[in-house]
């Protein structure tokens, strides 16, 4: 019956490693190391046969059982761990899309095998959590890239007025398409004055500018307060009918800061 020493000197025996060698590489005394292959300790030190498998390259279970070792029972870091559970996640839907990333991806780095790996373990010590790694690697693997602009935090009217000055000003970031390259920055609604396209609380992206046309929705400060709403030649105009028109002639500082794009979607 086959034995773990008899394991032991097999793998030891085909990698061609002698028992000098052998106790170089797991620092186990060259006398203690040569007890244990002839049999002589009778109970070995646990910690030696772990460093006598790391040194062979094989698992302590197949040393002391003679199962084989599965192949594909990788083991798995923490970061990897994280990809399995989000993948069981998903429906269906989202594991084909997935599936489709990873095709596309190997399909590249076939073509490219010098191009060095992206390694987000790397990454997520430089400040970038995990999860947005995650979530990034996919966008760019589908062609999806973002940029940042900067928000201005005091809500701009869709309603009766509000001051633009001093507003606090953070960084988001946004979709990188067609649709949003002109946006310089984003402002948040406050009212309902143009419902029902805009609700209060949405973002919108503008694109910085001194005028509009007829029938373009802008940004406009009247007498230092700011408004969202479409411009009428000499009025600004609500697209909730609740709310009477704006008429220009009544303000002796009128001036546009921006023509509105689009507006972000809710989370």
């Amino acid at each position: 019956m086959e034995t773990y020493i008899d394991r032991i000197k097999q793998i030891k025996n085909q990698k061609k490693i002698t028992n000098d060698r052998l106790s170089e590489m797991t620092e186990i005394p060259l006398g203690t190391l040569s007890k244990i292959l002839a049999g002589i300790s009778d109970s070995p030190k646990l910690a030696n046969i772990v460093s006598i498998c790391e040194a062979l390259g094989c698992s302590v279970d197949y040393i002391l059982t003679g199962i084989p070792e599965n192949t594909n029972n990788y083991t798995l870091d923490t970061y990897e761990m994280d990809l399995v559970e989000d993948y069981r996640k998903l429906d269906d839907h989202g594991r084909e899309l997935i599936s489709m990333v990873i095709s596309k991806e190997l399909e590249r780095c076939a073509e490219n095998v010098e191009s060095p790996r992206f390694d987000a373990r790397i990454v997520a010590g430089r400040g970038m959590t995990k999860t947005s790694i995650r979530k990034n690697t996919i966008k760019q693997a589908m062609g999806i890239s973002r940029r940042s602009i900067e928000l201005y935090d005091m809500p701009v009217s869709a309603g009766t007025g509000m001051f633009l000055a001093d507003s606090q000003i953070t960084t988001i970031n946004i979709p990188s398409n067609p649709e949003t390259e002109s946006a310089d920055f984003a402002l948040r609604i406050k009212g309902n004055s143009m419902e029902p396209k805009y609700r209060d609380g949405d973002v919108l992206l503008v694109e910085e500018c001194d005028s509009v046309e007829y029938g373009e929705l802008g940004i406009f400060i009247l007498d230092g307060e700011s408004y969202f709403k479409q411009y009428g030649g000499d009025r600004l105009i609500s697209l909730n009918p609740e709310y009477s028109d704006i008429l220009l002639k009544g303000f002796d500082d009128i001036s546009c800061c921006g023509k509105v794009i689009g507006k972000l979607k809710r989370k």
